[in-house]
């Protein structure tokens, strides 16, 4: 009797555990998959477009009203530094203003748009402030060839 009820005790809580894990916020760079090769657009932006998935309701800033489970995305190309940013941005692009799965990357703001480099995404709140999970920001990196 004791070892069913220990057994179903230990269920339960791997259960609990479970269910708690999913609903921590997640993303993943869906599209381009790491280390593609990327022809670039055609624009004065050399743009293509960056597919993330979460769990989180993605929609425009301000749009989220009491919904905790909901966001948009911030994308900086080498996140390590500035040098893709848009002119006067602290990012290459953000969601913010559709929502959705779909973020333009801009890479005609690189000094260097062909060649190697990391798209990194952040999950931002509706405030336009990082989702935090464990006290660190929830984002996803991918590194690319563009040409």
């Amino acid at each position: 009797m004791h070892r069913i009820i220990a057994t179903t005790a230990l269920a339960f809580s791997l259960l609990l555990g479970s269910a708690q894990a999913e609903d921590r916020p997640t993303l993943e760079i869906v599209w381009p998959a790491a280390g593609s090769v990327i022809e670039l657009g055609n624009d004065a932006e050399k743009a293509i477009g960056v597919i993330v998935r979460s769990n989180l309701t993605l929609l425009p800033a301000g749009k989220c009203g009491d919904n905790s489970q909901c966001g948009h995305v911030h994308m900086k190309i080498d996140p390590d530094g500035d040098s893709c940013n848009i002119p006067g941005r602290p990012y290459n692009s953000m969601n913010s203003d559709l929502g959705g799965d779909l973020i333009k990357a801009r890479f005609g703001h690189c000094p260097d748009a062909a060649g190697k480099h990391v798209i990194g995404i952040l999950l931002a709140d509706d405030h336009h402030n990082p989702v935090l999970v464990d006290g660190k920001p929830v984002t996803a990196l991918v590194t690319v060839t563009t040409k």
